[in-house]
């Protein structure tokens, strides 16, 4: 049996949305299945979308792990994102936290090199 994940995060503006969340992620929304969603397909059997509901936008949380933390960190910066802050934990492991324009949280984590 496969099972893909769908991680949705509650927004106000599909065009902002859309244009913050492709410079986090490096590429243009996978596809729009109506219009009020957009979904970026992330790995395998993963994707995050957006959804136009702004009486419930800014609330989501959602945590991305990267095989590469760098270069995830990178691909954000040459979109003008920064994250809010970045943590490492004593096993090595690194998260990068990101606030999109609406409040919601969009964790980046990664192992350790090597």
């Amino acid at each position: 049996m496969t099972i893909d994940l769908f991680a949705g995060l509650r927004v106000r503006d599909l065009e902002i949305s859309v244009h913050w969340y492709s410079a986090l992620l490096g590429a243009d929304e996978s596809f729009r299945p109506n219009d009020k969603e957009a979904v970026w397909t992330v790995g395998d059997h993963s994707h995050v979308y957006v959804l136009v509901d702004p009486d419930n936008a800014g609330t989501g949380l959602v945590t991305l792990f990267a095989d590469d933390f760098d270069t995830a960190l990178a691909t954000a910066a040459r979109g003008g994102l920064e994250p809010t802050t970045v943590e490492t934990y004593d096993n090595g492991v690194c998260k990068a936290i990101f606030h999109d324009p609406d409040g919601n949280e969009v964790g980046i984590g990664g192992g350790p090199a090597g």
